[in-house]
């Protein structure tokens, strides 16, 4: 640019418009969003959204909010006008979707605009934009409500229409946020056209799942996990996928914060943490996840497209969110199942963890009983005999120590515990159930520093490889911390002074070298905590093995440890414990209905 040229100007309307549309007009899914956004800040209960071409040749959204009179409407098409704020102050804890103003007549410069709309009162009135300038203005008769009509998207800026993609991915696009917009309002209708064929028409949802079904496909949805709980002003509640069923299907992610869908990274992690020793390594669940906090504790303009916020505290929201996921994992819903087990309006716990009491209180009448169920009778059980020991573990909650209605319980293939419960046969793998009560007391002893052990009699001499070796001096504290006394004994032989001692069947010589050849060969990702790495390692060689013939008495204290556990549907490889088959599901195998 010559210095002649190099002076400072007042850029023109039209050209300070098409520079707003690219900040809100990306795509015709962008459109969409924004009108669609408009539509239910209007108060519409049914909208309807026509596409052709995959945008590129109309959009047409029409709804039944309130409308505009014709001044309202003359004024919508101006640059800043909106009826959604009025000072500064509005922008704190601001609820609609949408506020700059700028969405229609960033719309309007970039195509040919019409506006049709009419209040319950007055008459109807239709504007006309054509590449940012008022064409016309003139009265029409219809109902209440408001349609835009979006047509030759970019016809004025060949550039931008150049790097459009196919209409097929266009539509992709719009389908997705068609998607996201009706999860985030349940109570809305929702009908979506393409080339004059309708995709799909969602009647307003009574819940969460009954909307998602529709979207991600029945079966899925029924096969989430409910989380609901409420931490100081925080409230979380969505589904997740259970932990036997990730990376089944692909991966779906929806995070809504006070109603609006964002992008945020540390909630997706916080939720990701929730599974930690449940799930394997690399594989991440699919979530739809509310979060519900006061307004003035969250920032929604931090992007034009208000997909981003900023809170307050960060911290303690993600807080929040694992301690909500990890409590719902830890309910019958996690549990994988052979059949429709009937579901409660509120998720049981497991194992007679009392919910609060506000959700207690909305709780079906008929919902089943918990798996692990308290005796509110017993004051004086005897301990549970045995020896697979049944104390809690340190991460249990305090309902832990209720006394526990142990039902009768018998051993099939000298793998599986079996008990029969009001709607179906529940089978616990023992040794999986066995590897979560010592993963579990092993993170706690190594969280304390206080692993119990006993002396061997004679010391224990192992002689390792140079790699086995080098991988013991490395978590030489570690095993100190779970119960191991051993100190290097030259070369690469290792002496063991103590072990210790999770049950009589319990091999230390075995079960120290079998988890020192697994730590050698270990390729888990390195965000696996190293202390994590080796107490989930050591619990899966220390647990009682298939094929091991328990007495009655080890059945039931496994049965009361594994009810004591946080998360006690999974092991830490993220296998099931525990499989429910329905009673309803053997008639239909037996041909009984």
């Amino acid at each position: 640019m010559s210095p002649e040229r190099a002076r400072v100007a007042i850029l023109s309307a039209a050209v300070a418009d098409r520079i707003a549309a690219g900040e809100v007009v990306e795509r015709p899914a962008s459109v969409v969003k924004e009108l669609v956004e408009n539509a239910l800040d209007a108060g519409a209960m049914a909208i309807d959204v026509e596409i052709r071409d995959g945008g590129r040749a109309l959009i047409r959204v029409s709804d039944d909010g309130t409308g505009m009179p014709e001044a309202d409407a003359r004024l919508a098409i101006a640059r800043h006008a909106t009826s959604k704020i009025r000072d500064a102050e509005d922008l704190v804890g601001v609820g609609s979707f949408g506020f700059r103003g700028e969405a229609l007549p960033a719309i309007g410069s970039v195509s040919q605009l019409r506006i049709e709309t009419a209040t319950e009162d007055g008459a109807g009135v239709a504007v006309v934009v054509s590449g940012g300038t008022l064409v016309g203005v003139t009265p029409i008769a219809r109902r209440r409500g408001t349609t835009v009509s979006v047509e030759a998207l970019f016809y004025n800026t060949p550039a931008r229409q150049k790097f459009l993609r196919g209409a097929r991915s266009e539509w992709r696009a719009i389908v997705e946020l068609m998607g996201t917009m009706a999860l985030v309002r349940r109570d809305v209708r929702f009908r979506l056209v393409h080339d004059g064929k309708e995709q799909w028409q969602l009647p307003a949802a009574a819940s969460l799942r009954a909307r998602l079904g529709p979207l991600w496909g029945g079966e899925v949805a029924e096969r989430l996990v409910a989380v609901d709980d409420v931490q100081g002003a925080i409230h979380v509640a969505g589904l997740v996928e259970r932990p036997t069923d990730v990376g089944i299907t692909s991966r779906q992610v929806l995070v809504l914060v006070n109603g609006r869908a964002v992008r945020d990274v540390g909630i997706v992690r916080a939720v990701e943490a929730a599974y930690k020793s449940t799930i394997p390594a690399g594989t991440r669940p699919s979530l739809v996840l509310e979060v519900t906090l006061p307004g003035r504790e969250v920032d929604v303009n931090v992007h034009p497209a208000k997909a981003e916020v900023r809170f307050v505290d960060r911290w303690t929201v993600e807080r929040a969110v694992e301690r909500a996921v990890r409590r719902a994992l830890g309910t019958e819903d996690a549990i994988a199942s052979v059949g429709a087990i009937p579901r409660p309006e509120m998720p049981q716990a497991l194992f007679g963890t009392p919910l609060p009491i506000e959700v207690l209180r909305q709780a079906a009448p008929s919902a089943p009983a918990p798996l692990f169920e308290p005796d509110a009778g017993a004051t004086d059980q005897p301990e549970a005999a045995g020896s697979l020991e049944a104390r809690p573990s340190e991460a249990t909650t305090p309902a832990a120590d209720l006394e526990l209605i142990v039902p009768p319980l018998i051993q099939f293939h000298r793998a599986y515990i079996a008990f029969e419960r009001g709607d179906a046969l529940v089978l616990i793998d023992q040794h999986s159930a066995h590897e979560r009560v010592l993963y579990e007391r092993f993170m706690g002893a190594l969280e304390r520093g206080d692993a119990p052990s006993q002396r061997l009699l004679f010391p224990l001499t192992l002689h390792l490889s140079p790699a086995e070796a080098e991988v013991f001096e490395a978590h030489r504290a570690l095993f100190v911390g779970l119960g191991f006394d051993a100190e290097a004994f030259g070369g690469n032989s290792v002496l063991v002074h103590a072990v210790p001692n999770p049950h009589p069947r319990f091999d230390a010589e075995r079960c120290l070298r079998e988890t020192l050849a697994a730590l050698t060969g270990d390729r888990l990702p390195s965000t696996i905590a190293r202390h994590e790495r080796l107490a989930a390692t050591v619990a899966c060689k220390a647990a009682v093995k298939a094929g091991d013939l328990l007495a009655p008495e080890e059945m039931r204290a496994l049965f009361l440890a594994l009810a004591r556990t946080t998360l006690p549907a999974h092991d830490v490889h993220g296998r099931a414990t525990i499989l429910q088959l329905t009673w309803d599901e053997l008639d239909r195998r037996f041909g009984r209905t």
